[in-house]
């Protein structure tokens, strides 16, 4: 016996109505050839999937996490039938991005507008994620390219060089250090740091260089955001290491300095990684060569 999607309907069915009886009527199927089919099932996996009761029936453990294979395997069905038929629609493929808070904040929107305008026929969906999630989404096939800062922490990828930058120091105008035009980061162990939410890379790293100086990272606040963090910082709630083109940005913007952090781990790269394959698809490979150039002569593990 094949799983098939009748079966796996029914169980969902009986599990939401708690009945055998209510769950064939709901999948049009005779009370008979509906018991057969959980009789057979639970046979073919060697799990019981229902204890039967004197007022229907309880799902099993084993039910239970067969249910959420089942839902997940809706969500697929309906994300595959949505892009076939974006296909005739005149949609000619779908690119699934994840990238952290600094890429997407520094340089990915100009690069993704140029291709979009270049590619109008290839949807593209963007997730906002930390570098850790991005590296493990592509691994898994959750998303087709990633967009992360160091380290490599997935030896699934194969990844290059996408921009480079640097991190820099946000303070407000009335700062104790505003005075300054650059900073290093014991200066700023001093003060509250208002920083993204924990797993974010810049924040793993501050904690990182803090511990090696023995000292304790004062994260005060933790957003999701560099807009956020601008804010907080103009009202004096702390100072903030962020991507230098944000900061520069909200310089302009808020009531903000604008500092150098003169660390050598201040420079930063963004890598593009996609999952280690012997050909891509058109569509990724016209992505990876737009973005990085480099890829068609060189490949990076």
């Amino acid at each position: 016996m094949r799983l098939d999607l009748t079966t796996l309907n029914l169980v969902l069915a009986i599990e939401q109505t708690r009945s055998i009886t209510k769950g064939a009527a709901r999948e049009h199927l005779a009370l008979a050839a509906a018991s057969k089919r959980v009789s057979d099932l639970e046979a073919r996996l060697g799990v019981q999937l229902f204890e039967r009761r004197a007022r229907g029936v309880e799902p099993t453990e084993a039910c239970r996490a067969l249910v959420r294979h089942i839902r997940s395997l809706h969500a697929s069905l309906h994300a595959l039938e949505s892009e076939v038929v974006e296909f005739a629609r005149g949609i000619k493929g779908h690119l699934r991005i994840a990238a952290n808070s600094g890429a997407i904040a520094e340089c990915l929107p100009a690069d993704l507008a140029a291709f979009s305008q270049a590619h109008p026929q290839i949807r593209i969906s963007l997730e906002d994620q930390t570098s850790a999630e991005v590296q493990a989404a592509v691994a898994e096939g959750r998303a087709d390219v990633g967009i992360f800062t160091p380290p490599l922490l997935d030896n699934r990828l194969q990844h290059w060089l996408y921009r480079e930058a640097r991190l820099a120091v946000l303070v407000p105008q009335d700062h104790e250090l505003a005075g300054r035009e650059a900073v290093n980061f014991s200066d700023l162990l001093d003060f509250d740091l208002i920083g993204l939410h924990a797993g974010a890379s810049a924040q793993e790293l501050m904690r990182e260089q803090a511990q090696a100086r023995g000292r304790t990272l004062k994260a005060r606040l933790q957003v999701r955001g560099f807009d956020a963090i601008a804010q907080l910082v103009e009202a004096g709630l702390g100072v903030a290491v962020l991507p230098e083109g944000p900061a520069e940005r909200f310089s302009r913007v808020f009531k903000l300095r604008l500092l150098r952090l003169d660390e050598s781990w201040a420079a930063r790269e963004y890598r593009l990684g996609v999952a280690q394959q012997e050909r891509m698809p058109a569509v990724l490979q016209r992505f990876v060569d737009a973005l990085c150039p480099q890829s068609r002569t060189s490949s990076e593990h």
